[in-house]
């Protein structure tokens, strides 16, 4: 549905790419290599973006580095849309629903990066997580959001890096 409402299919992925984590950041020759682009491409949308204050640029060494400007007004609006594109607000809906007692949701590996590559790993946490209802909830989410999910239950606190999407504790 995104897609219709942003037709450039390179600024949707840098739109995923800098919004889904606002820590992430980027470089010309990695996101091109990344996306399997031409460098012109991504660069004149990196230049729109940054134009309009959205992303900023900073220079690392002789490097211009990208990321989410987290000043921006919109900054909290077009991250929800990023995240609901994912489909990760009904994700983790699902997930506090029935699961038991959660304490920590955090997502890693590609997602976490900012790559959408079609899976999403999601780490769970709590105290008597319901196992049982984990491999129904594989298949109701994957239908529902159209991307493979890997869950992975653990019985202590998350320490392992990646996007915090729940956190009962710091009360994200």
């Amino acid at each position: 549905m995104l897609e219709s409402l942003i037709t450039s299919k390179t600024r949707l992925r840098l739109l995923v790419k800098f919004f889904v984590n606002s820590k992430t950041h980027s470089h010309l020759r990695g996101l091109a290599d990344e996306f399997g682009e031409s460098t012109n491409a991504i660069r004149k949308e990196l230049n729109n973006l940054t134009q309009a204050g959205i992303l900023e640029r900073h220079t690392d060494k002789n490097k211009i580095e990208y990321q989410a400007n987290v000043q921006h007004p919109f900054f909290k609006n077009i991250q929800d849309i990023i995240r609901k594109y994912l489909g990760l607000d009904k994700l983790l809906e699902q997930i506090l629903e029935r699961m038991g007692e959660v304490h920590q949701v955090v997502l890693v590996g590609d997602i976490a990066k900012g790559i959408d590559s079609g899976k999403i790993d999601v780490l769970v946490s709590g105290e008597s997580l319901n196992s049982d209802y984990i491999n129904h909830l594989t298949t109701r989410v994957e239908d529902l959001i159209d991307r493979k999910v890997v869950f992975t239950l653990l019985g202590e606190r998350i320490t392992s890096p990646g996007l915090v999407l729940f956190d009962k504790e710091a009360g994200v």
